[in-house]
């Protein structure tokens, strides 16, 4: 009975993940939803506040995790760089010592 009632929670908290992102979820959304579903079910039966609860949270989490990819992207892009400038002075000063 429970798994029943567990699986047409996240049956129906599908279509809430799907309300306000059009043909595609947001990102994180669905996973959210599933999550706070099943925990809402198991907290009072709260199945539909459960998906909205845990698509907003999961939302939140997704683009936390993007933000910090696109910093790390960033700081790595910046350290080559870096090195790319260190090693082109490196030569340049080579270039120099050879001329005198």
């Amino acid at each position: 009975m429970n798994t029943k009632l567990v699986l047409a929670s996240v049956i129906v908290s599908l279509p809430l993940a799907f309300a306000s992102g059009g043909a595609s979820a947001k990102p994180g959304c669905l996973k959210g939803a599933a999550v706070g579903a099943v925990g809402g079910h198991f907290l009072g039966k709260h199945h539909v506040l459960g998906a909205a609860a845990g698509c907003a949270v999961g939302h939140h989490m997704a683009k936390k995790q993007e933000r910090e990819q696109q910093q790390a992207q960033a700081r790595a892009n910046a350290q080559a760089q870096a090195q790319a400038n260190a090693q082109a002075q490196a030569a340049r000063n080579q270039q120099a010592n050879g001329r005198r």
